[in-house]
């Protein structure tokens, strides 16, 4: 801090000193002309010391702001003409611009970014992906004062020697038409004559130059990759989408929105894994699961305890009941009547244009698009388990028909797996009965949940019942006297016997990547399908967008995902936009629920991301109290010293639904003062994010202002 504050008094006194000492008037076309036969003959006696002291000058100008950096280069072309004067010039100006960048870079970027950084993240994301075109464009104009860009660019994120070198070349178009008038500076009237309104529009020309280059290199490269391929005259759809989830929905419900002509093609059930097989049927589960727990534990709320007989058959039938009452949403008949042509089938990709759909119901056909959105989902991953085939196991979404059947739940059930859908199962089942083992290869559950979150899921589990066993990893499956086990190597190092009737798998889920014919049109398929920001293959009309494209596996991103990838198949040669995952909430429906928004605190920590921490525990909650339900937290980061929100995490009884208040804080830039200011119902759940906000504002309270409102009720009391 010194140090920054010694060089900003230097800066001041160095522009005192120039205007002190009438510097500026010499700077001047009427203040040059009267030295110009001075300057002539040092330049014909010394000129190496000449051109030293004008490259001097210049830098120190340039580099300090100060005015005259246009009336130096005439100076410089009128002394040593075009060749040389354009020299020293270019690289004089280059320099101090450069210096000008590198003390204000040092003196207030990190102030200013501190300060302001949420607010300039939209232009830092632009500086870092296009700040040289930006740069670039703006130098060849000469109407925008270069010592601003010079700051500005400082106060950005581009690097000191991109920042030269585009100066170097931006620049010269400019220098060059004022070092060629300082040539003929006895014939100047004004400066206003250098810059004429044709030379300013070809100015103007070649600042957009960049990005006309930018586009012209994009549709290069887009030729060169649709090069092997012959383009259909005309197109029979606008849009095809393949998949019918949560991502291939909202694409194909866009589309037919926009008067597109649509179809979606899907070989199963529409509704994708969400409706049929992940989140609405576990969350039917959860809930019956919760009923029964209630009930056992009724003296909590004054009631008799009892140990309900769970009809298991029927549990899987209201399940299924509740699929049902949901499904029309996602029907055939309903995508029908908004527009769009569903199509049961297998879809592969010919080319860039042409899906070959595989009919379900025998035969096939072909269509073509201008834009196709690979929309295909995800599976769960299977461990390669020696044995697993043999004793045979169920995942998250075979487990609902093959259990349909069954009159309890399965007596001794073993999860594989820590993760969110290996502890929503594991407390379900063990709370209907099932003698739950819960199998992790980690140190601990929840490992992308900061580690007390993990270990109120760890206490939840054992409090309904269910081992849990971490550090244990799964070795392979076998028959011991027809029983089934699963062998794992323990925490202790040893190997050791898990018996069980039923086994889930639950370690993760994989894009379906597969059978599209993906491969043989070279689209990167590694783990996911590669997009890039816009969710764009490298063919722009094939867009890929949910489970698929991932980062996320979420249903809500899917159908984020969606709105972009629909638009910008439709709309992309006019507009693009780039997917946002700015602010992804997600929830875990364990009991007490875990929700999170933002950074954790071991994310920030990792990511050297300075940060503090404002709780409220929910035990303290009147309506928390009054159900019974009186455990948990709230715990939101923000940046030091203000109240913007970097992250939240709950866990609490409906964590999910008390997130949402700072989903939408979070997207629109709202801190905690304004939670704290926004009335709550009382008695609500939603009151722990008024408290939590008062938890901060009580920790950057103005002490020394309590002092003087002290001394001054005291003088009021008399």
């Amino acid at each position: 801090m010194k140090t920054k504050i010694l060089l900003l008094c230097l800066i001041v006194l160095g522009v005192v000193g120039f205007f002190a000492a009438d510097v500026d008037r010499y700077l001047s076309l009427e203040g040059i002309k009267p030295i110009q036969a001075e300057i002539a003959a040092l330049r014909l006696d010394r000129p190496l010391v000449l051109a030293a002291g004008l490259f001097g000058a210049y830098v120190a100008i340039a580099a300090l702001s100060l005015p005259g950096a246009a009336v130096m280069t005439l100076l410089v072309g009128a002394s040593f003409g075009l060749g040389w004067g354009m020299l020293i010039a270019s690289f004089a100006s280059s320099v101090g611009a450069t210096l000008a960048f590198l003390m204000t870079r040092y003196i207030l970027r990190d102030s200013v970014q501190k300060r302001f950084g949420d607010r300039l993240k939209a232009i830092n994301d632009g500086v870092e992906r296009d700040g040289i075109f930006y740069l670039f464009s703006l130098r060849l104009v000469p109407v925008f004062p270069f010592f601003l860009i010079n700051m500005l660019m400082a106060l950005s994120p581009i690097k000191g020697r991109h920042f030269y070198w585009v100066s170097q070349l931006g620049m010269l178009p400019g220098t060059l038409v004022y070092v060629n008038a300082g040539s003929q500076l006895s014939d100047l009237k004004s400066l206003s004559g250098i810059l004429s309104p044709a030379l300013l529009g070809s100015f103007v020309l070649l600042g957009v130059f960049p990005f006309i280059a930018k586009w012209i290199l994009d549709f290069i490269k887009a030729r060169r990759v649709y090069a092997r391929w012959t383009r259909p005259a005309h197109f029979d759809r606008n849009l095809i989408v393949i998949g019918g989830g949560a991502a291939g929905l909202v694409s194909a419900y866009i589309g037919a929105a926009v008067k597109a002509r649509v179809t979606l093609i899907e070989a199963h059930k529409l509704g994708g894994d969400c409706l049929n097989y992940g989140c609405v049927p576990s969350k039917a589960l959860i809930k019956t699961a919760k009923l029964v727990n209630q009930r056992r534990h009724g003296e909590i709320y004054g009631l008799g305890s009892d140990v309900p007989v769970v009809d298991f058959r029927k549990v899987m039938a209201r399940i299924k009941n509740v699929i049902a009452q949901i499904e029309p949403h996602d029907s055939v008949e309903r995508y029908t009547e908004l527009g769009v042509e569903v199509i049961a089938g297998y879809a592969s990709l010919v080319d860039p244009w042409t899906v070959d759909i595989a009919l379900t119901t025998g035969g096939s056909q072909r269509l073509t698009s201008r834009s196709i959105i690979i929309a295909a989902g995800a599976q769960p991953a299977v461990p390669p388990l020696p044995g697993l085939d043999e004793v045979g196991y169920l995942s998250s979404d075979t487990l609902w028909d093959a259990l349909a059947d069954q009159a309890e739940p399965p007596r001794r059930l073993v999860v594989l797996g820590g993760g969110p859908i290996g502890c929503e199962l594991a407390q379900a089942f063990a709370r209907l009965g099932s003698a739950v083992t819960q199998v992790e290869m980690l140190p601990r559950l929840m490992i992308r949940e900061d580690d007390e979150v993990a270990a109120a899921v760890a206490r939840s589990l054992v409090a309904d019942g269910v081992e849990v066993r971490c550090n244990s990893k799964a070795l392979r499956c076998e028959q011991d006297n027809g029983v089934k086990q699963l062998v794992v190597l323990n925490s202790g190092g040893e190997e050791e016997a898990i018996a069980f009737d039923t086994l889930i798998c639950a370690v993760g889920r994989s894009a379906r990547l597969t059978g599209y014919g993906l491969e043989a049109l070279g689209i990167d398929t590694a783990r996911t399908v590669k997009t890039n920001a816009y969710l764009e293959t490298i063919y722009p009309n094939i867009l890929a967008a949910g489970d698929v494209a991932g980062p996320y596996q979420f249903t809500h991103v899917a159908a984020h995902q969606a709105w972009y990838a629909a638009v910008n198949g439709l709309f992309g040669g006019f507009k693009k936009f780039k997917a946002d995952y700015s602010v992804i909430p997600w929830v875990t429906y364990v009991d007490p629920e875990v929700a999170r928004v933002g950074l954790s605190e071991a994310e920030a920590t990792e990511q050297g991301i300075a940060f503090e921490v404002s709780r409220y525990g929910i035990d303290d909650l009147d309506r928390a109290i009054c159900d019974s339900q009186a455990e948990g937290f709230i715990k939101v980061l923000t940046v030091p010293g203000k109240d913007r929100i970097l992250g939240v995490t709950i866990v609490g009884a409906q964590a999910g639904e008390l997130l949402a208040e700072y989903v939408l804080a979070m997207k629109h830039g709202l801190g905690l003062k304004k939670i704290l200011g926004t009335i709550h119902s009382y008695p609500s759940m939603s009151e722990a994010n008024k408290y939590v906000a008062g938890e901060w504002q009580k920790a950057h309270a103005p002490e020394w202002a309590y002092k003087y409102l002290r001394a001054f009720h005291q003088w009021r009391r008399g």
